[in-house]
């Protein structure tokens, strides 16, 4: 799609602008998503106890949380292309927080599974941060403003893994027993996205220059039908070999991160033999380097591209991935806490650098599919989640064995982005493109605090 007056600089302090009200808002509220997505993961060794869970229902439970979010991915991607990313990040915040606050109300390994598979539609809100991103900021920043909003989204991993277990020793202060505790705690987030649903209705826009319903009644926006409508979106998409290849990468890196959320806690609880708040901080940790680490896979994926077009970004996926499933094999190889932990957060950095390595592509495979493109290619994370989760809920493998093998699937597999390639006239375009944004951006440097 052709959105005109998109920004060329980021600047971090500013909600003065509909470019930069859509990043503090989205990143914001696929935060909270991630908060809500994996709240009860931390409290894991309590609800075990509780609803008397194995470990194969635990493993059932963490396949359901990310399996129902491949769906709603695909969907929520061409909604975003007909409706707008404001109108359908409002819907999926106000609706994700029913299942959020109702999880309390589970009893038997059934119901508390039906809640996760309900809950696990929110994390289909990556799809929405990155096509709201991707249609304000121009091409020159696009791959670090994607990388930093879901970066910071992708925050609420850590900041859960921390702040959970301290709400849940909180309320056992006042006096509520553990069994009702950890059912009190989830109404937090949930509360949380519901006003966060509200806050993004009134104070962000679809587009630069107004919602997609304004732009199509003043011409300057397709209408959604048609060769624009939704089908003819996924099928161009999915007709793009280039699309199932980053499919198969985010599988491979956001995938894993998915995994590591859902099991970290309860990893260094049982494996180390820690209490359940210091797991819980110490699997934090593995979120809290999106503060940083995914911003800096896109800013580098944008350097390639200045010095060697898009073919510079794909080529800096490609060491991303490597060395990510280098560092995982070495995680899964640890036994003594303080190398745990150092070996944990060397990985954590490649995995979330490779994230916003793949966002840094994505803008640039088919502009007129955008939300189809996003959407196939974010639930390629979830695939790669449910998939790595078979390998955690056998009680024939060890933890520390399934994620050998996770990292060995890595390396494997890293080798699929190398399938993405671009013509000479879309290289040429796109340079030409980010020359100009570039000259168009005043000051100094493309991401600031200005």
């Amino acid at each position: 799609m052709d959105i005109r007056n998109k920004a060329n600089r980021i600047r971090l302090l500013s909600f003065s602008t509909p470019q930069m009200r859509a990043f503090h808002f989205s990143w914001f509220a696929f935060h909270i998503c991630f908060f809500g997505w994996f709240g009860i993961a931390p409290l894991m060794a309590v609800v075990r106890e509780d609803l008397s869970l194995t470990q194969t229902q635990i493993g059932n439970t963490i396949i359901a949380s990310v399996a129902i979010t491949v769906v709603v991915r695909l969907l929520i991607g061409l909604l975003c292309d007909r409706l707008g990313p404001r109108k359908t990040y409002t819907g999926l915040l106000m609706l994700g927080s029913l299942p959020v606050m109702g999880i309390g109300l589970a009893d038997s390994f059934e119901t508390f599974l039906l809640a996760r598979l309900a809950i696990g539609a929110i994390g289909a809100s990556f799809v929405i941060t990155q096509y709201h991103t991707s249609v304000m900021f121009a091409p020159n920043v696009v791959g670090t403003a994607n990388a930093t909003s879901a970066g910071w989204g992708n925050l609420g991993g850590g900041t859960t893994q921390i702040l959970m277990p301290l709400i849940f020793s909180g309320l056992l202060m006042l006096g509520v027993s553990e069994t009702l505790g950890w059912r009190l705690a989830m109404m937090v987030p949930g509360v949380v996205l519901f006003l966060a649903g509200i806050g993004y209705w009134f104070f962000t826009q679809d587009a630069p220059d107004g919602n997609f319903d304004e732009l199509r009644a003043r011409g300057e926006l397709p209408e959604a039908r048609g060769e624009h409508g939704a089908t003819q979106s996924f099928l161009s998409a999915a007709k793009d070999i280039r699309v199932w290849a980053l499919f198969v990468v985010y599988g491979l890196c956001f995938g894993v991160e998915l995994t590591i959320n859902n099991i970290a806690a309860i990893y260094f609880f049982d494996h180390f033999e820690l209490t359940l708040a210091a797991a819980g901080m110490i699997a934090g940790l593995f979120g809290l380097m999106n503060i940083f680490a995914r911003t800096l896979g896109g800013v580098f994926s944008d350097l390639f591209a200045k010095h060697n077009g898009l073919k510079g970004r794909v080529r800096w996926l490609f060491i991303a991935l490597v060395c990510e499933g280098i560092a995982l094999i070495a995680f899964s190889q640890m036994h003594v806490l303080s190398l745990a932990i150092g070996i944990m957060l060397v990985f954590s950095l490649f995995v979330q650098m490779a994230e916003g390595a793949t966002f840094g592509v994505v803008p640039f495979i088919n502009k007129k599919a955008l939300g189809a493109v996003a959407g196939i290619v974010g639930a390629g994370g979830n695939v790669g989640a449910v998939l790595a989760a078979f390998l955690f809920r056998s009680e024939s493998l060890t933890y520390q064995q399934g994620l050998f093998y996770l990292g060995i699937c890595v390396l494997l597999l890293a080798g699929s982005v190398l399938v993405v390639r671009f013509s000479d006239a879309t290289e040429a375009e796109e340079a030409r493109a980010y020359e100009q944004a570039l000259g168009e951006q005043t000051g100094a440097g493309a991401l600031s605090l200005r």
